[in-house]
Formats: C-alpha cells, sequence, structure tokens
C-alpha cells in the first residue's frame, strides 16, 4: 500500500441532476433579469431597476455554484490531494458577503428614496413584479429539489428567496402607490426585506467561514468524540488528539490517537474506533494512531484511510527494504511513524 494520498477519491456524489437544476435556474433568472430592466425604465420605476440589479447578482452566484459544482468534480491529484471540493465553500462564501453587499445597497437606496421620491407609473411596475414573483417561485422551486443543506446550494437557494421578497414587497408597493399615491411605502419595504434576509446571509457567512477555518462540525466535537468511545469500545484506555473538521459541507475528517488497554488486539481495536466514528459522527475518512503503553514517543498508525498530509520522520529506524514494499503484501493495516507529524 502506498503512502501517497493521490489516488484517494475524496469528491463527493454530486449528481448531474443537481447541477442542471442550478443550470436551468441561471437561464430563467438571467432572462427575466432583462425583462425586469426594460419594465423599470419603461414604468419609470426604480424598484424595478433595483430588483433587477439584485436578479443579477442572483444569476452571478447561481454561475459561481454551478462553476463550483463542476470543478468540485475534478479528481485529486499530487498537488491537491483532496482535489477542489473548497470551491464549494468558497462559492458559499462568495455569495453570503454578495448578501451583504446587497442589503447595503437597498438600504443606501431606501434613504435615497425617502428625500428624493420619484414618480411612478404603478400599473407597469405591478405587471412586472408580478411575472417576477412567478418566475421567483419558479427558481426557487427548481433548486429546493436538490441538497439545499448544502453551502453552495445553500447561498444560491438565499439568493433567489430574498430577491422572491422584494417582489413580493415591489407587487405590495406598486398597490399602495397605485391607490394612494403615497410613494415612501417603497422604501419602507425595502428595508423590511433587508431585515428579513440578514439572518439568512450571516449564517450562510458563519457556517462557510467555519468550514474554511477547519471547524469541527455541530455533532462531532473533540469532547464529545472523546468521551463517546470511551463508553462505547471496549479495550480503549485513553483518547487524546482528537482533531476534526470539514473539508467541504458534509465531509468530515478526523484524526485522533488511541491507547489500547493491555491485552488489546490494537488493530481491532482500531476498526472499532473506525466503526464508531462512522455510526455515531458521520465521520468516515479517519486517521488513528496507536500509543502504545511502553512506547511514548513512537506512534503507529493502523487501517485507516488518512485524513491530512504528515510528515514522517524515519531517522531513528532502520528500514529494510521489505519495510516500505507495500505493493509485495495484502496487509489489512499499515504502520507509519508519525514523529513530528501536523494535524
Amino acid at each position: 500500500m502506498s503512502d501517497s494520498h493521490a489516488g484517494h477519491d475524496h469528491a463527493p456524489k454530486i449528481t448531474a441532476g443537481n447541477e442542471r437544476k442550478v443550470l436551468i435556474a441561471f437561464v430563467i433568472t438571467f432572462v427575466f433579469m432583462i425583462v425586469e430592466v426594460i419594465g423599470g425604465f419603461l414604468s419609470g420605476s426604480l424598484a424595478l431597476i433595483a430588483d433587477a440589479g439584485h436578479m443579477l447578482t442572483d444569476a452571478g452566484a447561481l454561475v459561481l455554484a454551478y462553476s463550483a459544482f463542476r470543478f468540485g468534480r475534478r479528481a485529486a491529484d499530487e498537488r491537491r490531494t483532496f482535489g477542489y471540493l473548497r470551491f464549494e465553500v468558497i462559492a458559499g462564501l462568495i455569495n453570503a458577503v454578495s448578501l451583504f453587499a446587497i442589503l447595503i445597497w437597498i438600504a443606501y437606496e431606501a434613504i435615497d428614496r425617502f428625500r428624493n421620491p420619484g414618480v411612478v407609473l404603478a400599473g407597469p411596475m405591478l405587471t412586472v413584479a408580478v411575472i417576477g414573483l412567478l418566475v421567483n417561485i419558479l427558481v426557487f422551486w427548481i433548486l429546493t429539489r436538490g441538497d439545499t443543506e448544502h453551502v453552495n446550494i445553500k447561498g444560491a437557494v438565499l439568493h433567489v428567496m430574498g430577491d422572491l421578497l422584494g417582489s413580493i414587497g415591489t407587487i405590495v408597493a406598486a398597490v399602495v402607490i397605485y391607490y394612494t399615491g403615497w410613494t415612501p411605502i417603497d422604501p419602507i419595504l425595502s428595508i423590511f426585506v433587508c431585515l428579513l434576509i440578514l439572518r439568512s446571509a450571516w449564517s450562510l457567512m458563519r457556517n462557510s467561514l467555519h468550514i474554511l477555518l477547519e471547524g469541527a462540525p455541530d455533532n462531532a466535537a473533540p469532547e464529545a468524540i472523546e468521551q463517546y468511545l470511551l463508553k462505547t469500545v471496549p479495550g480503549l484506555g485513553a483518547v487524546s488528539h482528537v482533531h476534526v473538521w470539514m473539508i467541504t459541507s458534509g465531509k468530515p475528517l478526523a484524526t485522533l490517537h488511541v491507547r489500547p488497554k493491555d491485552g488489546t488486539d490494537p488493530r481491532l481495536l482500531v476498526k472499532q474506533v473506525e466503526a464508531e466514528l462512522v455510526k455515531k459522527f458521520d465521520i468516515v475518512h479517519s486517521t488513528i494512531a496507536i500509543d502504545w503503553p511502553d512506547q511514548h514517543s513512537v506512534d503507529c498508525c493502523l487501517g485507516t484511510d488518512t485524513a491530512g498530509d504528515h510528515a514522517h520522520d524515519h531517522s531513528d529506524h532502520d528500514h529494510g527494504e521489505a519495510d516500505h514494499n507495500h505493493a509485495d503484501h495484502d496487509h489489512p493495516a499499515h504502520a507509519h511513524s508519525h514523529v513530528g507529524h501536523k494535524h
């Protein structure tokens, strides 16, 4: 068995159906954005033009999401041993930042409309806004048929949801202006839409940053893992150096040291720990090092997938050629020296 990790396939099973949904949503959004721009100029409605600008960012978010899916499917190589999965998280972060930019812009425009109200043709404004609402409902429905918990899909859905709420606000504003002529309703509803999507935008940004900062999943804190394994795995004497992180949304990884009790088969112990990590915490990719009771300076890693780059120090050991030739043996497990390794 080779020490190289480049042959491991870390890419999630992203279906072509999800990619197709995002692409269809982009085409619909982009086409209606052009319709809204034309309708905004013809009716003199700044609200429609602003909503068109919002739809432009939606289209950009969908293109970003689609591109991230495509990049995420690229296989791992020698330089990027986990492939390109982080593109998806980066796309989610960019979506969150752009959402905040939209919120700031809408708030600025709302203040300006209070100061300088303009003449609006409520009839054309209402017609285009109703069509926009139907289009956004369609796009929202298409996107929510996919994996809505994925950080990348969630970013696109939040963009569309914000635009959907914006369309509702525009409809209400058009109706009020049509019957009363009271134009301040337009900026008031714009601020209301900002408040509705602010919490979602913050949640998306926080989740994306958490993944990029190698944060542990909510259901797999290191202390929880340590306590659970000590209670459920027989023959386990101690757990230490627990590190848990996510390479992308829904793909947790872990490294940890375990110390077997006297008389415990370390290979069997590793398999039991692996099984419990999958069962309880959905961690299917783990690296487990053995802390031998009588050898505190050397840890041996047995029988697991490797979840990170490790610096191997062989300076204190005399390894023969047979020790390194894993290709000629069918071992259920292999040992690495981890002196000075990094997580």
